[in-house]
């Protein structure tokens, strides 16, 4: 049986169990979702609790015939929207300024390399739109395949197929703008 379900049920009952149990096999990818959308450690936090917060209050409203993942990121997603337009009343698809990038540590000269190559690739991944981030952490960070990231961002498939492909090679641009493509092997 699917513990999604069970959990929810419990949920539904008020049986709080069913919402550590959610957590615990949710919190993770959720959390990689929010940060890499928000970009901001701190206000991922926020949006997290918030997520789990509305999941308890508004657990009535889940259709338990679907997935509880894409219901669960959609939830998400709502509340980070709202953040972001709060924060930057302007346009979500424009791309903001990159976070600054911290100085490599390590003490062996493979481990500096792979700090580096990492750091460009969150610099580069903070210097997209936040849709393009949230496309891309919804199908890599939280793993949803293409018909559970369309139903999460409210999308048909190709829509959402073409808004991962576009996001994809805008990253691809960054990248090899901050590196050459050798060094991405």
């Amino acid at each position: 049986m699917d513990p999604d379900r069970d959990d929810v049920a419990r949920l539904r009952r008020g049986d709080a169990s069913g919402l550590a149990g959610l957590m615990a096999r949710h919190q993770d990818h959720l959390f990689r979702y929010l940060l890499r959308f928000l970009g901001d450690a701190s206000v991922a936090e926020d949006a997290f609790q918030q997520t789990w917060l509305r999941v308890a209050e508004r657990i009535g409203q889940y259709d338990g015939r679907r997935p509880f993942g894409p219901w669960l990121f959609g939830v998400a997603r709502h509340l980070a929207l709202d953040h972001l337009r709060r924060r930057q009343p302007g346009s979500l698809e424009e791309a903001g300024d990159p976070p600054a990038r911290p100085g490599p540590e390590g003490d062996s000269l493979e481990r500096v390399l792979a700090l580096q190559r990492r750091e460009r690739l969150a610099e580069c991944l903070g210097s997209l739109a936040p849709l393009d981030r949230e496309a891309i952490a919804l199908r890599f960070e939280a793993d949803l395949q293409l018909p559970e990231l369309a139903a999460t961002l409210g999308v048909p498939v190709p829509t959402a197929k073409a808004r991962l492909y576009r996001a994809l090679a805008r990253l691809r641009e960054r990248l090899l703008a901050a590196a050459p493509a050798e060094e991405w092997r």
